[in-house]
C-alpha cells in the first residue's frame, strides 16, 4: 500500500519513510508543495501525510487544489496546535490532523483509521481474506498460512504476496512488481525483485507439493494453480 509524505524537513521525512516502510507501507517523498501537488495528482496513493508549512505552496493551498480533483485521504501534520488552525485544515478538506511533536504509534493508528474509512465496500473481501488453493492470507491480522501451516513473512514479502493474490492469474512484470511493492524510483536493473521472489517461494511453495508461483520467461511472474 503506497503513501505520499509531503514534508520539507529532510530528517523528519526520512524518519517517516523508514518507519512507515517498516510498518509495511511503500512511501514516496516530496519536499515542497508544488512537487507534492504534482505527485498527488499524477499518482494514486492510499493516503497522503501532508505538512502544513511547505516551500513553494503551503499545505492548505495544496490540499485545496487536490480536493478539486481527488478525494485521497489526507492526514495533516503541523506545529500549529491552535483550535482554529485545526478547524481551518479540516474545513479545507483534511481527514485528520496531528500536531508535532507526535508519537509514531499514534501516526500509524490514525493512518490505519483513514484507510479503513476510505476502503470501498465493493473492494473488500469477506473477512479481509485472500486465497488460492490451500494458500490463505488474512489482511486484518497480517497472517498467512498454507494447508493450515502458518507462514511467517517479512513486511515486503507480505506486500509482495498480497499483490500476487489480488492479481492472481495475471502475469506481473518486474517493473510492475517493483512499482507496487517498492516505489516509483526503483532501479529496475537491480535484482531485488528476483531475491524477494526466491525468498517468498522458499516459504510458501518449496515446502509443499503444488507450486503456485510461476516464472513466465521474458515476461515476469504469475500466481496461479496449475494442474
Amino acid at each position: 500500500m503506497k503513501l505520499l509524505v509531503v514534508e520539507d524537513e529532510q530528517k523528519l521525512a526520512q524518519y517517516l519513510q523508514k518507519g512507515l516502510g517498516t510498518a509495511g507501507f511503500v512511501v514516496d517523498l516530496a519536499h515542497d508543495g508544488v512537487t507534492g501537488l504534482h505527485m498527488s495528482l499524477e499518482f494514486d496513493y492510499a493516503a497522503i501525510i501532508l505538512d502544513s508549512m511547505l516551500p513553494g505552496m503551503d499545505g492548505l493551498s495544496l490540499l485545496a487544489a487536490l480536493r478539486t480533483k481527488k478525494q485521497t485521504p489526507v492526514l495533516m501534520l503541523t506545529a500549529l496546535g491552535k483550535v482554529e488552525d485545526r478547524v481551518n485544515g479540516l474545513q479545507t478538506g483534511a481527514d485528520d490532523y496531528l500536531v508535532k511533536p507526535f508519537a509514531f504509534s499514534e501516526l500509524i493508528a490514525r493512518i490505519q483509521v483513514l484507510l479503513r474509512r476510505s476502503a470501498p465496500p465493493q473492494q473488500e473481501t469477506p473477512s479481509n481474506r485472500l486465497s488460492l488453493h490451500d494458500l490463505e492470507m488474512d489482511l486484518a491480522r497480517r497472517k498467512v498460512s498454507r494447508n493450515g501451516q502458518r507462514i511467517d513473512l517479512s513486511a515486503k514479502e507480505f506486500l509482495l504476496l498480497s499483490l500476487f493474490l489480488r492479481k492472481q492469474g495475471e502475469v506481473l512484470s518486474r517493473t510492475e512488481i517493483a512499482e507496487q511493492v517498492w516505489d516509483m524510483n526503483f532501479d529496475s536493473n537491480t535484482n531485488v525483485v528476483e531475491v524477494a521472489i526466491k525468498r517468498l517461494r522458499a516459504k510458501m511453495d518449496t515446502p509443499f507439493d503444488l507450486q503456485l508461483l510461476h516464472t513466465v520467461r521474458g515476461m515476469g511472474y504469475v500466481l496461479e494453480k496449475r494442474e
